[in-house]
């Protein structure tokens, strides 16, 4: 199998306490008292201390039209992948040219050509370098890209793959929206990105090793994730499901693939959990019967960027990158579907 070589994780400028975050888009929100106060006791329940976004606070009154919200991802998520992909190669000891395949996933904004299309001359990649740009995963892409590009150099071990995550979730404010999905998200996720790369078994580049993936798709569950796309972009689809989703199929779902490998979840010591809030961390460490503290990492990236959807859990990745020789990690995200990817981990 492949290994992960390097996780280079970026973020925006523009950084902000979670209290400012509300005091700005609260009155862009809602103009009636009782639901600021609703928004308000929300976001401040998050668990979250600071986000970065990829504007200042204050250009986000005056954000017109999804177009304009779009051509502002199209510039900011160019300039944070080419800054992720050329650290983490730097990082790995590559270069731009040594690079076979891209995958680039975002759910926030969209463009064409692509942004890894416009990555090619930017970077110095080369011109019959492979490309596949994702959109519609959501959350779960972090896991599900690093998943694909393992399947990518599973038939070209001699080869170099990367993963480019870059989300701008800012960008997709929905104003005078006052559902409480609309409440959640505006005081839950970040801006931010990050790009892996992963080399092929017949190269020398020490790493990870991924030693098996799964994906999950849960029936009748298509309501519980993803977006409404209007008039005015991207509209939040958010319930209260996902936990039951996570309690409902978990247990079951990580048994059977642990299992695989003759494995249970007393043989993981890296649980690479997707910050996706505080009631999916607290389902991921019930559901599979885990302490609380297994996820200490990922409570700890969500405190500090919040939850950046596909580039959420390879923060996380990047900050638990030193492990014992010989540790077992389970990395995994969900997204809309509801769907799941389980990537299994060994350090060397």
């Amino acid at each position: 199998m492949s290994r992960i070589v390097a996780v280079a994780p970026v973020l925006p400028e523009h950084v902000y306490t979670q209290a400012q975050i509300t005091h700005e888009l609260a009155p862009l929100i809602s103009s009636v008292p009782g639901k600021r106060a609703v928004l308000e006791r929300m976001h401040a329940a998050s668990g979250i201390g600071t986000r970065h976004t990829a504007l200042p606070i204050e250009r986000y009154r005056d954000l017109g039209t999804f177009r304009e919200s779009n051509d502002i991802f199209i510039e900011v998520a160019t300039d944070l992948a080419e800054r992720a992909l050329r650290t983490a190669l730097a990082d790995a000891g590559l270069e731009p040219p040594d690079v076979d395949f891209v995958m680039f996933t975002s759910v926030t904004g969209i463009a064409a050509p692509s942004i890894d299309a416009l990555l090619v001359s930017r970077l110095g990649l080369r011109p019959d370098v492979k490309r596949m740009p994702s959109f519609g995963l959501g959350c779960v892409a972090g896991a599900s890209g690093i998943a694909r590009v393992n399947d990518y150099l599973a038939g070209h071990p001699d080869e170099v793959g990367v993963l480019l995550s870059v989300e701008l979730c800012s960008l997709t404010l929905q104003r005078d929206d006052e559902t409480i999905a609309n409440f959640v998200a505006t005081g839950l996720f970040g801006d931010g990105a990050a790009a892996v790369v992963l080399v092929g078994d017949d190269r020398q580049e020490p790493g990870i090793r991924i030693v098996d993936t799964r994906s999950g798709f849960y029936p009748d569950t298509t309501d519980v994730i993803g977006w409404h796309v209007g008039g005015t972009g991207f509209e939040i689809v958010l319930t209260a499901g996902v936990a039951d989703v996570i309690e409902r199929h978990f247990p079951s779902e990580v048994a059977a693939f642990l299992g695989e490998h003759g494995l249970q979840t007393t043989d993981v010591t890296a649980w690479v959990a997707h910050p996706g809030g505080p009631r999916v961390l607290d389902a991921f460490a019930h559901s599979l019967d885990v302490p609380a503290e297994a996820f200490r990492t990922s409570w700890a990236t969500l405190d500090r960027v919040g939850n950046l959807s596909s580039a959420a859990v390879l923060h996380v990745l990047a900050d638990m990158w030193q492990q014992p020789a010989g540790a077992r990690g389970l990395l995994f995200a969900l997204g809309p579907g509801v769907s799941a990817e389980f990537v299994l981990l060994e350090w060397p």
